[in-house]
């Protein structure tokens, strides 16, 4: 904001102080009123907000601290800085201690006053800022915006605003792209911690030897590099959230060292002695099969159990194609497309019989490929990629019979094998060495593949 957006209210039973605040911040370009004594700022305070009140704390009727108590509890967005002779200093540091933001001292110097008042001003807009984020987040991750008329997600939304507001751990399934971090923040920020952090990890793409130091931090010259004391991820969200996204690739060790915050809420950073307690609130998600995990050995039993108190299952987007259309409408707001556009039935159409393998961020992606593609932000169809051309709702399995219509043979396997790279992925975790290996073909061979479908990912895996 600049200057001459914010308001000043000078407090004064002196005249010519008054006078001298009032003409040299109106020089700096602030709006400024004055009032001869506290009643009389109270009586301003009620008719109008100010950003700043500057207060002398001796006055007669009602005093500084009175004005101080009235905007503590009913203009709480309004900063005040008291003003106080030398003698009297340790007033206004009670005063401080009450809610004043500063205090100046006479006699003072213009400089003096220029930056305390600039420093309030920047730090009330500073708390404008975050209160307005907050209330972003609050309003951006809220039920009434997760997507979805389905039965299945009608299912989802009730269920985890039941139990949002509890301590209880939340373990969040469901195939890639299904939205499960956007569940956890929905969790998160309608709980009673939605202002305290929300911390995500993605515990697949933290090496295993950082991870450690990641989640709990170290202490200075634990290990070679570690120049100072750094404070881990989990110690960041105390009070709040932390969201552990592929729990399932959690090393054997680090299971074991999540395990212990978990039952005891503490935990000791690396190198360290002392144990650190946190208040914080676990939801982990996956995409894989923990039981199974648990019963090859993979993944610790008490540690999933410790996990799983609250179970949120996310359909695939093939399992409620009725919110295709309610999806296409929140993605062609969030790119910013023009009028909006009109949607073609026949584009629909193939939106509605593609199976979706990625699930909702594919759908996100393509709507955006088909905008940038189209002209004037409108869709194209042309843009739709070619796997995504007029196939059945059965794509991905064997036909029995052909369509009446006829089928596009390119278009169907080129589906197929999309739905077979994807699932190799998926059990290989991401590696494409090893998702290759698994489909007994090369290295060469499946990154080529995937950048045919646009499925390419960074690194070599080799």
């Amino acid at each position: 904001m600049s200057a001459e957006q914010y308001a000043i209210l000078v407090v004064d039973d002196e005249e010519s102080m008054r006078e001298f605040l009032t003409i040299m911040l109106h020089r700096e370009g602030y709006a400024v009123e004055a009032a001869f004594d506290g009643a009389q700022a109270v009586a301003r305070l009620k008719e109008r907000s100010y950003d700043l009140v500057i207060s002398d704390i001796k006055m007669p009727r009602l005093d500084g601290f009175g004005v101080l108590d009235y905007i503590t509890e009913s203009c709480p967005e309004t900063a005040i800085i008291m003003i106080t002779a030398f003698s009297t200093a340790q007033q206004a540091v009670e005063a401080m201690k009450k809610g004043a933001y500063d205090y100046i001292t006479k006699p003072f110097n213009n400089e003096e006053i220029r930056l305390v008042v600039k420093n309030a001003l920047e730090r009330k807009e500073l708390r404008r800022e975050n209160l307005e984020l907050k209330r972003e987040l609050g309003q951006r991750y809220s039920f009434n915006n997760l997507i979805g008329k389905s039965r299945s997600m009608q299912q989802v939304y009730h269920f985890i605003e039941k139990v949002a507001d509890s301590k209880a751990n939340v373990l969040i399934t469901g195939e890639s792209g299904t939205g499960k971090e956007l569940v956890a923040k929905a969790i998160h920020y309608n709980s009673r911690r939605k202002d305290q952090p929300f911390v995500p990890i993605n515990c697949g793409a933290i090496p295993e030897n950082l991870l450690e130091s990641e989640l709990f931090g170290h202490e200075k010259g634990s290990f070679t590099g570690a120049s100072q004391q750094k404070s881990g991820l989990f110690e960041v969200a105390d009070g709040g959230t932390v969201f552990l996204d592929e729990i399932a690739e959690l090393p054997p060790m680090m299971q074991v060292k999540l395990l212990r915050v978990l039952q005891d809420q503490e935990f000791r950073r690396v190198g360290g002695t002392r144990d650190i307690k946190v208040d914080v609130r676990l939801v982990a998600a996956t995409n894989k099969n923990l039981e199974t995990l648990v019963v090859e050995e993979k993944f610790r039993e008490d540690l999933y159990y410790r996990l799983n108190v609250i179970h949120v299952n996310l359909p695939p987007l093939k399992e409620r194609r009725e919110d295709i259309p309610l999806l296409l409408d929140h993605f062609l707001d969030k790119f910013g497309a023009s009028n909006p556009p009109a949607v073609p039935d026949t584009f629909l159409r193939r939106l509605l019989d593609y199976h979706w393998p990625g699930n909702i961020r594919e759908l996100e992606n393509t709507v955006e490929r088909c905008l940038v593609l189209g002209s004037d932000g409108r869709l194209s169809e042309d843009g739709l990629p070619r796997h995504i051309g007029g196939l059945p709702a059965t794509a991905g399995a064997v036909l029995e019979e052909l369509p009446e219509d006829g089928l596009d043979l390119d278009a169907y396997l080129g589906s197929i094998e999309q739905d077979i790279l994807l699932k190799a992925l998926d059990r290989c975790g991401g590696v494409r060495k090893k998702a290759a290996e698994l489909l007994c073909i090369s290295f060469r061979s499946i990154r080529y593949r995937l950048a045919k479908y646009g499925m390419a990912t960074e690194g070599d895996d080799e």
